[in-house]
């Protein structure tokens, strides 16, 4: 299906949302430096979104979107645990769009950022989705005698904590190495770290 031209346009501000961000961080982002960055005035900008907080959830939305490859994570067939170690390494290899992410998450605590809420939801469903994978991988019960519940909470923490970890401090950090040493210790003693 082809992409009419205002969807072409309104990806071009999503991507230089992203690179603006990644440099300046939310707070430091100005429309207008997203608008000059795609050639648009900031009320030409407007016209695509009509305020900041609406572009900084596209480009979530969109950073989302390209970690499941245009589709949708509701499903436990979409996430095996060998696909989240894919999207560790995936992630290895964009380090721009893996540090907006975490600036966008670290400043999104705090009270009345305008990314708190999508942060808030989109937890609640990863911690579900991590759960269905590892129901998936496990059954009820991992060999640790957790609940899928109980650990999907912890492997939604390792994946964002590595993030962080590797960040700041990239050649002593192997973030795909580190994530699959993780899986071995959910898998239990006497699996293979590759599977």
């Amino acid at each position: 299906m082809a992409r009419t031209r205002s969807e072409e346009r309104r990806g071009d501000i999503v991507r230089a949302a992203l690179e603006v961000i990644a440099e300046r961080g939310y707070r430091g982002a100005s429309l207008g430096s997203v608008a000059e960055r795609v050639g648009l005035t900031q009320q030409g900008l407007l016209h695509y979104f009509p305020t900041k907080e609406a572009l900084l959830v596209a480009v979530l939305e969109e950073r989302d979107r390209w970690d499941t490859g245009g589709g949708s994570r509701a499903s436990a067939d979409a996430w095996r645990l060998d696909l989240l170690d894919s999207l560790v390494e995936y992630n290895a290899m964009r380090p721009g769009v893996v540090q907006t992410f975490s600036a966008l998450l670290g400043e999104s605590v705090t009270d009345g950022h305008p990314a708190r809420e999508f942060f808030t939801e989109r937890y609640a469903q990863v911690r579900g989705e991590m759960a269905a994978v590892l129901r998936a991988e496990f059954g009820e019960r991992l060999p640790s005698g957790l609940t899928p519940e109980q650990a999907a909470p912890l492997l939604t923490a390792v994946m964002d904590g590595l993030q962080y970890q590797w960040l700041l401090a990239p050649g002593s950090v192997d973030m795909p190495a580190a994530f699959r040493s993780f899986l071995t210790l959910l898998r239990g003693s006497g699996a293979s770290p590759g599977g």
